[in-house]
């Protein structure tokens, strides 16, 4: 039998905080959350290690340091009412769940919709709520949101998104149009949406999120 606990202490010591994630909050959450009751039983005894794990049909639960760069990126607060596009099983749900004060989680999947709801429900976290829905059409019913989050790479961002931003508020998402993606932090300032790009990541893309293909004549 695994010790998880052990596991979860040296992901945070070899893959999180080597990564410039020096929040001590994030710290706090990511041993919070077991991240293994978030991924197939096959992958169990992996689901420390600092790799993309597929869930099938084309999604991912993304690499830890990733995921924790990218959070430290966006600066979540206890205030923060928050988008996390593709939860998947729920784990980066979870996680935000104990540094947000709302988490509005948008999984079209039913399959791993009902995962993330019961995974979820397990930790008693109150103020994460999975929704169905579109990713790439957000959820503009809970806008406007201090903090949106893209769970894998994408081609570009939709405008529809931006809208649903708060003023003063982030978007962090990976930008993918070849064999590595940038991820790329986005700002609403006075209504206009600046960007800055971040580091490097190799996450896969996330379906649904697909540039459409270009016309040829």
């Amino acid at each position: 039998m695994a010790d998880f606990a052990a596991l979860r202490r040296m992901m945070l010591d070899s893959q999180i905080k080597p990564n410039k994630v020096t929040d001590v909050r994030i710290h706090d959450a990511l041993m919070a959350v077991p991240r293994e009751n978030f991924v197939p039983a096959a992958l169990k005894p992996v689901a420390y290690v600092d790799e993309d794990l597929s869930l099938g049909g084309g999604r991912y639960l993304v690499e830890p340091r990733v995921f924790a760069r990218m959070l430290q990126e966006s600066g979540v607060t206890a205030q923060d009412k928050v988008l996390d596009l593709g939860a998947g099983t729920g784990y980066t749900s979870a996680v935000l769940g104990h540094l947000a004060g709302s988490v509005n989680a948008i999984e079209p999947d039913a399959a791993l919709a009902a995962q993330a709801k019961a995974a979820i429900a397990d930790l008693g976290l109150g103020n994460v709520t999975v929704l169905d829905g579109a990713l790439a059409a957000g959820h503009a019913a809970g806008a406007p949101y201090d903090v949106i989050l893209i769970e894998a790479s994408v081609s570009e961002v939709p405008a529809a998104l931006f809208a649903q931003l708060a003023e003063g508020g982030r978007l962090i998402a990976v930008l993918r149009n070849g064999p590595m993606g940038v991820a790329t932090l986005y700002t609403k300032s006075l209504g206009i949406i600046g960007s800055r790009p971040l580091f490097d990541a190799a996450t896969p893309v996330m379906p649904g999120f697909e540039r459409p293909a270009a016309f040829v004549f």
